[in-house]
């Protein structure tokens, strides 16, 4: 069985009008909800033994923060691919990355990250849990899925997602 967690970016800043977007770093609020999330993954033990993440400052600042409460965190694969990807684009990078991994940890961006686990999500989906991902997928919220098979055999539609876990629900 392998584990997908897809986390999206936390709260970027948008105070300097100057940067290009790629170029935005974390808000405050998103310094303090990431490790928020990071710490219940490993309380957990949703533990990824590979990365994905985003070459967007915001994306690697996430993942920083992540790796800090992570035991023993993988090396991250930064792909630049993985900004404004599609829902198809982030399969792509998934299936080409997922190698030998049981749990891939992707740090993406909306809208490809919420579009993809939207359409990732299989039948066999948890019904609230399904229906709070597609009504929102918020700045540092993960989605937990699992699936049977190899990264190369992912599908859209062929993973159940078992847990959304959002910032403001870990108090």
């Amino acid at each position: 069985m392998k584990t997908l967690l897809l986390l999206r970016h936390a709260k970027s800043s948008w105070d300097d009008a100057g940067l290009a977007d790629f170029d935005r770093p974390l808000a405050p609020r998103g310094l303090k909800a990431t490790p928020r999330i990071a710490r219940e993954l490993v309380r957990r033990d949703w533990l990824p033994d590979a990365a994905l993440v985003s070459t967007a400052l915001r994306t690697r600042q996430t993942w920083d923060l992540v790796a800090a409460e992570l035991p023993d965190p993988p090396k991250p694969d930064f792909r630049k691919d993985l900004y404004e990807a599609s829902a198809e684009q982030v399969l792509t990078q998934i299936r080409d990355a997922g190698g030998r991994a049981k749990t891939l940890l992707v740090v993406g961006h909306n809208p490809g990250i919420e579009d993809f686990a939207g359409q990732l999500a299989s039948l066999e989906s948890e019904a609230r849990t399904l229906s709070r991902l597609r009504e929102k997928f918020p700045t540092a919220a993960l989605a937990r899925f699992v699936f049977a098979g190899e990264w190369q055999e992912l599908r859209l539609g062929a993973a159940r997602l078992t847990h959304m876990l959002r910032p403001k629900d870990l108090g």
